[in-house]
């Protein structure tokens, strides 16, 4: 029965429309799992408004089992909303229901294992009987709309209403008209990527279709081989290192002394060093999907790729090299949350930010120093002071992420790092960048210095042999460094004491030296079959001469543009 007035019929519908848009628009309450309230409008419920106004029309009233239908279906809907909401602040990443639904019992178990029992009981209780309460309320507002919407003279309002809303929405254009201030960000696009994901994963052949060939991964890995064993890999993930900080000449002014002197320490150790360019998958952020790339040979520029890849079976250089006799080692001192989609990579040790052992002073959010990770890293995994089985090592660095400071002074004490005692007093800073170039490329620069100043003297005195170190950019800096219309483009080198390994690399993109080619080999999913390639095939090749290689040209002194240290 329709109410019988305007001031009635409002106040209904305002009531219930307002429980209803709450339940669809509310954020996380960081940190943690609460939610706040948040004063925006659901242009999706204002669309399931008029859905029910057509159905209460045509159907002449909402029956009781299409009242517990909506019931339902709004409460998976308030669910969504609270995972896309809470996902993000509490795993740092959106939801991931393939993920997320797999490895969510395995995580509410252990977080019941540390509570008493009897807090259990009231949790579950409490999580029972507020859900029914709140389905109660749902059903109720459902009811009430549907009771408003049955009088005639309220839809010419709903629709004019609705119709405004739909044009305010679809006016918008980013960066220049913001016409969507008002509306709370839609469940849509998150429900239509994870459909999108599910149904690549679960129906046959969708994801092999989609994700296209890999590599073979079929090498034995003998071109690590040498007359000392097999080589320890020690694979560097340099945040931001772009190749921007070598093609725009201020930058490459800038860090000319210190590339000179990271070049003076490969000479110094023994050691010999490739260099080439690929395009990364992203650009300014979104490290993961280089690192997917890389890891598994496949292309992760559509981010629904990337989640895609880690939901298969696909092979890994990680699990690759575990094959082949290596231990495998994830360093990730950025990682901060879980990381169940780690388990696809398969490392024999995942070591994020407090696994590491890392007992110094913070220095920001990204709270340890990159040559402290790294000092850690050399102690547990890459010493070899004992006869142990070779190593792959997966180091995501984290010193040159924006927004690029405090920056940890540089330390000739590299065992001190391991401890309690880093960084104490008499530490040497980083010396600054230029003055005359602007505040981010200056902060963006010193962090460049600080790395080279640590890869050098690594190479010099900690890294064990025999090693291949490989440095790959994940992506440009942001453009708030890079500029406009700069490439996707990140150097990669191979620094090794193998002149065999190094002339394998050479005609496949590759060049002597530190200086980069000018066009890049390929995206970062081609980098691995080359990179296999020179694994794989025992002995030197002819090729082009590669006595460049034994003696790299001083950057400072040469048109070397390249290997800023991270």
């Amino acid at each position: 029965m329709a109410p019988s007035g305007a001031p009635v019929w409002l106040l209904r519908f305002v009531i219930a429309f307002g429980l209803l848009n709450t339940l669809l628009t509310f954020e996380n309450r960081w940190p943690g799992f609460g939610v706040a309230h948040m004063p925006r409008l659901s242009f999706e419920l204002c669309l399931l408004v008029v859905a029910l106004m057509a159905w209460v029309g045509w159907r002449n009233g909402l029956s009781r089992r299409a009242a517990t239908v909506c019931t339902v279906g709004f409460m998976a809907l308030v669910l969504a909303r609270y995972a896309s909401v809470t996902a993000p602040a509490v795993l740092g990443r959106p939801v991931n229901l393939y993920w997320d639904g797999r490895h969510a019992g395995e995580l509410l178990k252990v977080a019941l294992e540390s509570l008493p029992g009897w807090q259990v009981a009231a949790g579950v209780a409490t999580l029972v009987l507020g859900g029914l309460l709140l389905a109660a309320l749902v059903r109720l507002a459902i009811e009430a709309l549907a009771r408003c919407l049955a009088w005639p003279a309220c839809r010419p309002w709903l629709l004019t209403g609705t119709a405004a809303c739909t044009l305010s929405f679809a006016a918008h254009v980013p960066d220049q008209r913001d016409t969507r201030w008002f509306f709370s960000l839609p469940l849509a696009p998150t429900l239509w990527q994870q459909g999108r994901l599910l149904a690549r994963v679960w129906l046959p052949g969708q994801a092999r279709a989609a994700l296209g060939p890999g590599p073979a991964f079929d090498g034995d890995l003998s071109g690590l081989v040498g007359a000392q064993g097999p080589a320890d890999v020690l694979l560097v993930f340099a945040e931001s290192f772009g190749a921007i900080s070598f093609d725009d000449p201020a930058m490459a002014a800038a860090l000319a002394a210190p590339r000179a002197e990271l070049a003076r320490a490969i000479e110094d150790s023994g050691r010999l060093v490739v260099s080439a360019r690929v395009t990364a998958p992203t650009f300014g952020g979104s490290s993961w999907l280089s690192h997917a790339a890389l890891l598994a040979g496949v292309d992760t520029a559509d981010p629904a790729d990337h989640d895609l890849l880690l939901t298969s079976q696909r092979p890994t250089l990680v699990r690759h090299f575990a094959n082949h006799g290596y231990r495998t080692v994830g360093w990730m001192p950025g990682l901060k949350r879980p990381w169940p989609e780690g388990a696809f990579y398969g490392f024999d040790r995942l070591a994020d930010d407090a696994g590491i052992g890392y007992q110094g002073p913070d220095f920001g959010y990204w709270r340890i120093p990159d040559q402290a990770a790294l000092a850690l890293l050399q102690s547990q995994e890459l010493d070899r002071s004992t006869p142990r089985e070779p190593r792959l090592a997966v180091f995501a660095t984290t010193s040159t992420h924006a927004p690029f400071h405090p920056l940890a002074p540089f330390s000739t004490d590299w065992q001190a790092l391991t401890g309690p005692a880093a960084y104490a007093a008499g530490v040497a800073a980083t010396p600054p960048a230029s003055a005359s170039l602007n505040p981010p490329v200056a902060l963006y620069l010193q962090g460049m210095h600080y790395q080279h100043a640590w890869m050098a003297d690594y190479l010099r005195h900690r890294a064990a042999r025999p090693m291949v170190m490989i440095i790959v950019g994940d992506h440009q800096p942001p453009a708030l460094v890079s500029g406009q219309r700069a490439s996707w483009d990140v150097p990669v080198h191979v620094i090794a004491d193998d002149p065999a390994l190094l002339q394998r690399l050479l005609g496949s993109g590759f060049v002597p030296g530190l200086a980069l080619p000018p066009t890049a080999l390929g995206n970062m999913a081609a980098l691995t079959p080359v990179l296999l390639n020179a694994f794989d095939a025992p002995g030197a090749q002819e090729s082009q001469g590669f006595e460049h290689v034994q003696r790299p040209a001083d950057p400072a002194s040469s048109n070397d543009r390249s290997l800023p240290g991270s």
